[in-house]
């Protein structure tokens, strides 16, 4: 099979921001993501757990297959909204098929 470059974004961010990151990334014309909730990890602060937070706390994953052309403008919307609070922004190379869905 025929396989296409692409990158794959990976956006770590808290769960209350999701919505205004999924509004930036639209607005950059990004219409493909899946988000993923972060059950806890390890970080600068140490260890921590989804369990026994209320509401919509903790972290989600927002992941994105786009198009090496389209990289800079999903990241200036990704950065806009992560750099002023908790946040992981990654960027790795990935081969799709149909590459016409990106």
């Amino acid at each position: 099979m025929q396989t296409h470059d692409a990158k794959r974004v990976e956006i770590v961010i808290e769960a209350p921001l999701q919505g205004r990151l999924t509004d930036a990334l639209s607005a950059a014309d990004v219409t493909g993501y899946t988000i993923v909730p972060v059950k806890g990890g390890s970080g600068r602060s140490g260890r921590w757990t989804r369990e026994g937070q209320i509401g919509r706390s903790g972290m989600v994953v927002v992941i994105c297959l786009i198009r090496p052309d389209r990289l800079d403008d999903l990241l200036k919307a990704a950065f806009a909204v992560v750099e002023p609070h908790i946040g992981v922004v990654s960027i790795t190379d990935a081969q799709v098929l149909r590459a016409e869905r990106f």
